[in-house]
């Protein structure tokens, strides 16, 4: 039986690796410092090593008490226009927070990393649907960070046999359709489930942020992968890396519009979103949808729930069944 250490394994889409390693029989270890995750997302008999990355000496106490085949990692600081604000701290905190933890995996002797990355470290891309070898020009300090590691995992596999894959996730949507996780952030900043609260009154009307794009409906198109899907991939990479390191794009291939997941909540729940109208935001594209031809072909990955009304109907599910999110009584899963 294999053990694997999920960092960030309280959060939203390391929640949901950790089911899926443990749907299949393995052992898991979370790290998390629960800054923005959730302990009751942590199925229960699941070690929480509460550890900050930043903390050198704890990190690598972790190592030292468990053996690992390989480290997921997906602690991170992840919203945009924050990092707008605080360039400087994003950077410092995904970029050395991860350094810690790659030398702490080396020192371990710990040869297989799988990296939470992001489609941000394409900026604007200028085709779509995006590839791989599209060339990297993040526009803001989040995505400038994620690619940063990136590179700086791509130094370590040359010089310490430390192999990677960096999973440049799309839209990362819906819930574990067994409703055993879901998506609970404080503030909500994403697209679904913010649109979801809104239909439900626990939320202020959506804010539909420019109008007149170069889309078919003049608002930003945008790629969701079930988050089951984006987890599945996690372990569908695993065997690739005993040939070397990779990196891959995740998405479904499709973009949907603001609109269109205004019109799919609505569809799904019986129930109007309210929504307002506003300028466009600085550094967002008109369009992010991914090519995840190269993951397909070399790891047979496929989404299992690839339309826009099954990945709402989980997410919608999720938040009905927890008012409260994860403050509500039912907590985690067995």
């Amino acid at each position: 039986m294999a053990r694997y250490l999920v960092t960030g394994g309280a959060g939203y889409v390391g929640s949901h690796v950790v089911l899926a390693l443990r749907d299949r029989g393995d052992e898991v270890v979370v790290l998390d410092n629960i800054s923005t995750g959730h302990r009751a997302a942590v199925p229960k008999g699941v070690p929480i090593a509460e550890v900050d990355l930043a903390d050198q000496r704890q990190v690598g106490e972790v190592f030292a008490a468990w053996h690992f085949d390989a480290v997921f990692h997906m602690a991170a600081l992840s919203l945009v226009g924050d990092s707008m604000k605080r360039p400087l701290h994003y950077i410092r905190t995904n970029v050395n927070n991860s350094v810690i933890l790659a030398e702490a995996a080396i020192k371990a002797g710990v040869k297989r990393l799988v990296f939470s990355s992001t489609a941000a470290i394409f900026g604007v891309p200028r085709v779509t649907p995006i590839g791989e070898n599209t060339p990297a020009e993040p526009v803001n300090p989040y995505g400038e960070s994620k690619l940063m590691v990136e590179q700086a995992l791509a130094w370590a596999d040359g010089a310490n046999g430390l192999r990677t894959a960096c999973l440049r996730y799309f839209n990362a949507a819906g819930a574990d359709p067994l409703g055993r996780a879901g998506e609970d952030h404080m503030p909500e900043t994403h697209l679904i489930p913010r649109a979801i609260l809104g239909a439900l009154g626990r939320a202020e009307p959506v804010s539909i942020f420019g109008t007149d794009y170069d889309t078919p409906d003049g608002t930003p198109l945008r790629d969701y992968v079930h988050v089951t899907d984006l987890a599945a991939a996690h372990l569908a990479v695993l065997p690739r890396l005993e040939e070397g390191s990779v990196a891959y794009n995740i998405g479904n291939g499709t973009g949907y519009s603001v609109k269109d997941v205004l019109a799919a909540i609505e569809r799904v729940s019986g129930r109007p979103v309210p929504h307002s109208y506003g300028p466009r935001r600085e550094g967002d594209p008109p369009s992010l949808v991914a090519s995840s031809e190269r993951l397909r072909a070399e790891t047979g990955w496929r989404p299992a729930h690839d339309t826009l009304d099954e990945i709402v109907r989980t997410a919608w599910a999720w938040h009905m069944a927890h008012p409260e999110g994860y403050a509500a009584p039912m907590r985690g899963a067995a």
